[in-house]
């Protein structure tokens, strides 16, 4: 592998762990509003579960979600050797 693929490849697992691990509190917010009852505050339940997608995806303040995954793996894709049409 060239040095620019692997650094391509390694910018793209830190951007995929971090995504993971945005996943995470995904699905902590979903357990939220699976176990809320009557009494509780749905709505509310529904609404750190938006934030919580919305963090995954695009990384919240810092930028760094499922939206810089994107790009780096657009990047690792392009450090790719393209097979030769014959």
């Amino acid at each position: 592998m060239s040095d620019a693929t692997e650094k391509a490849k390694k910018d793209l697992d830190k951007a995929y762990e971090k995504v993971r691990n945005d996943l995470g509190h995904v699905f902590v917010a979903i357990e939220d509003v699976r176990n809320a009852e009557a009494e509780d505050d749905l709505y509310g339940y529904l609404e750190k579960l938006e934030d919580a997608v919305k963090d995954a995806r695009t990384g919240g303040l810092i930028g760094s979600g499922a939206k810089k995954h994107r790009k780096a793996r657009e990047k690792w894709l392009a450090t790719l050797p393209q097979p030769n049409p014959e």
